[in-house]
């Protein structure tokens, strides 16, 4: 059966260049987007390594079962150690499986969360455009000032909704498909899960 990666020469229009895509194009692609996504999550994870408790009091709120501080390490070791490991390329499948369904639990907390209405009070705007406007630049008066923040948080809620389902897109493109070319995972364990 075929896959989306094959190359038949017969179905290109240049087949000269089916080695170029084969053996240069798609592998160095995938080991670049595989690091990528792996090291987008170190960093994202970093900060909550050097404290896995902190989230503790939100992660017992949010979730159903278990303490929040299971949850806390949980989230933590997934990012950090979990984006490690696509990086490398070892463990590949189940660390980005973990990770894709952290991203898409991180996209059902945002969807069911927004940010709300209104980043500044009323108050917090007087302030901004009166006595405080030396702390704000212009543009942030501008866009904050007219309507509180509404469109401001409105765009913060837009991000955070692109960005946990495109993570998840990614890193579930690692769980189908596995570490790939020059992954750890083929060339010292020479499997895959």
């Amino acid at each position: 059966m075929p896959t989306p990666l094959d190359n038949p020469r017969d179905r290109l229009v240049l087949p000269f260049l089916g080695p170029v895509y084969d053996y240069i194009a798609q592998p160095g692609v995938w080991v670049l987007i595989r690091i990528i996504t792996g090291a987008m999550l170190v960093m994202s994870g970093w900060p909550k390594i050097q404290a896995p408790f902190a989230m503790a009091g939100m992660m017992g709120g949010l979730v159903p079962f278990g303490p929040g501080w299971f949850w806390s390490l949980v989230v933590s070791l997934t990012e950090f150690l979990g984006g490690i490991l696509i990086v490398i390329g070892l463990f590949t499948r189940p660390a980005a499986l973990a990770a894709t369904i952290l991203l898409l639990v991180t996209l059902s907390f945002h969807l069911n969360n927004p940010y709300g209405t209104s980043f500044l009070t009323p108050e917090g705007v007087a302030f901004m455009t009166g006595e405080g406007a030396q702390y704000f630049t212009d543009a942030a008066r501008a866009q904050l000032a007219p309507d509180g923040g509404v469109s401001f948080l409105s765009g913060v809620q837009q991000k955070a909704e692109f960005t946990s389902t495109f993570w998840a897109c990614l890193t579930a493109l690692f769980a189908a498909f596995g570490g790939g070319y020059l992954s750890l995972d083929k060339m010292v364990l020479k499997r895959e899960f």
